[in-house]
């Protein structure tokens, strides 16, 4: 595991290097733009960087690619949901292909997961 000194340089490193499904998301999520919530990219969890965050609402968003379906990163993602929810925060995967073709299937399936986890 890398130090906790260590994680907001390789968050950072992260946030400069945004992937194209990470961007189109970011674009409905910054300033506030999804029900006035403040969401963070790239942000320190415990040993976690987490793709997006909303803080005050403890939800974490996470953007998957197909390297996600193999069993090691699995049991890995798995591993990782349960320590976030141990921590109160209540967690969503998108696969990359969604965002690149169903952008608005997303926005739909993210705006019903955020009313349901602020309501709860």
């Amino acid at each position: 595991m890398e130090s906790a000194k260590r994680k907001p340089y390789k968050a950072r490193g992260l946030r400069n290097n945004i992937t194209k499904q990470e961007q189109k998301l970011w674009n409905l999520l910054r300033n506030r733009q999804f029900h006035g919530l403040k969401f963070v990219r790239q942000y320190p969890i415990g040993d976690y960087i987490v793709d997006f965050a909303c803080r005050k609402e403890k939800i974490v968003i996470e953007i998957d690619g197909g390297q996600h379906n193999e069993p090691a990163n699995i049991k890995y993602d798995n591993n990782r949901t349960s320590y976030l929810k141990s921590r109160g925060y209540n967690v969503i995967r998108f696969w990359n292909n969604d965002i690149d073709n169903n952008l608005e299937g997303v926005y739909i399936k993210l705006k019903e997961f955020i009313e349901n986890s602020i309501n709860h």
